[in-house]
């Protein structure tokens, strides 16, 4: 299968205040297994990519374009660099501004990157991607992605997913139970007998003589007749 070719040049490169705009993510996925109540974090599987010339893993990330929102931007960089597709969370993680450590100069003139990182749930790994002879993409637990983060703000970006993560997982949960609880009050509401009063209780004594009997004096006392038939509650 033939790779479309990643984008190159700075023709296009967007620039802010002697910063140059990087987009990039944390691509992740969930280990199955079979206790689904499993910690979120113990499930958490980062992706992450080697650095050209280097031994150390980064997040996909490049240059913000002048023709493509930022979320696309880090859609794309995540295509080309990690060959991963997936569900890229609209609100970004942050920002940041840090120095390029390459032997390239790819930031601006004053040497200074602002990046916008997101989390894309990866739903799809190609066996082909623009970048594959340059980069090559690694599977890691939380713990083992914190060691690999050779700079302070990727590792403030991985805590922020953590906790992104954290807080979805547990509104899920607030709303599986509202959503439990309405279940249960409505088969609650459905199985529930009639519950009758007195006055009714009175008229269906006169309409039901195998529950009642009929009286032999002609006086029959309600608490004595009625308290085997009538359910309460």
């Amino acid at each position: 299968m033939l790779c479309s070719p990643a984008r190159t040049g700075r023709d296009r490169q967007r620039y802010e205040d002697q910063f140059r705009l990087v987009a990039g993510c944390i691509p992740y996925r969930f280990e199955k297994v079979d206790d689904n109540f499993c910690d979120i974090e113990k499930r958490l599987l980062v992706l992450m990519i080697s650095s050209p010339n280097r031994d150390n893993l980064v997040f996909p990330k490049g240059g913000w374009e002048d023709d493509e929102s930022v979320t696309e931007a880090a859609c794309r960089e995540a295509l080309e660099e990690a060959g991963v597709k997936g569900i890229l969370r609209e609100e970004p993680l942050g920002d940041w501004e840090f120095r390029s450590k390459s032997t390239q100069n790819s930031c601006s003139v004053g040497g200074g990157c602002r990046g916008y990182m997101f989390a894309l749930e990866v739903t799809e790994e190609l066996d082909c991607w623009p970048e594959q002879d340059t980069y090559e993409r690694k599977w890691l637990t939380k713990d083992d992605a914190f060691k690999f983060c050779r700079y302070d703000w990727m590792r403030d970006a991985l805590k922020r997913l953590i906790t992104v993560l954290s807080e979805g997982e547990t509104e899920g949960g607030e709303e599986e139970e509202e959503e439990e609880e309405e279940t249960r009050e409505d088969q609650a509401a459905e199985f529930s007998p009639p519950i009758l009063s007195i006055s009714d209780a009175r008229a269906h004594q006169k309409l039901s003589p195998v529950c009642f009997g009929t009286p032999s004096s002609g006086v029959q006392h309600l608490d004595d007749s009625c308290s085997k038939c009538i359910v309460l509650g």
